[in-house]
């Protein structure tokens, strides 16, 4: 979300205050505060780089023809899990199927993901749930 004209840093501070005021007593969130205060541009960067290869995955699974609660959807779905878990929070199978909840409810999220596919939002929960489901949560 935002663009490469400058917008994206005023994006990302209105998000930044949102997760702020909804999640900043969390302990999720103040590990992800801790953790984050100490990347770099090219830790940044890495981030970056494996979000994008993870939902390109999910998308190319997607237009595949791979069901989202098939092994390769839902193994997807752990990459995107793990990826949260190392870089900013743990990340439980449970709070990540909430997650999942959050990519098709927010609208923010799921123009996000449908703009790389259509109905990726929708194909990417249900992924993180089946996943979820998988590891007992």
């Amino acid at each position: 979300m935002g663009g490469t004209d400058g917008s994206e840093a005023h994006d990302r501070s209105s998000y930044e205050k949102e997760a702020r005021e909804r999640w900043g007593r969390t302990d999720a969130y103040k590990e992800s505060a801790r953790r984050t205060r100490s990347y770099k541009a090219e830790d940044w960067a890495r981030i970056k780089a494996e979000a994008e290869d993870i939902d390109a995955g999910m998308a190319e699974l997607m237009r595949g023809g791979e069901t989202p609660d098939g092994p390769r959807a839902m193994d997807q779905a752990e990459r995107a899990r793990l990826h949260i878990d190392r870089w900013y929070y743990p990340c439980s199978h449970g709070m990540h199927a909430g997650l999942a909840d959050l990519y098709t409810a927010d609208p923010r999220f799921a123009e996000s993901f449908d703009k790389r596919a259509p109905g990726l939002a929708a194909f990417l929960s249900a992924a993180i749930k089946a996943n979820a489901a998988r590891h007992g949560a």
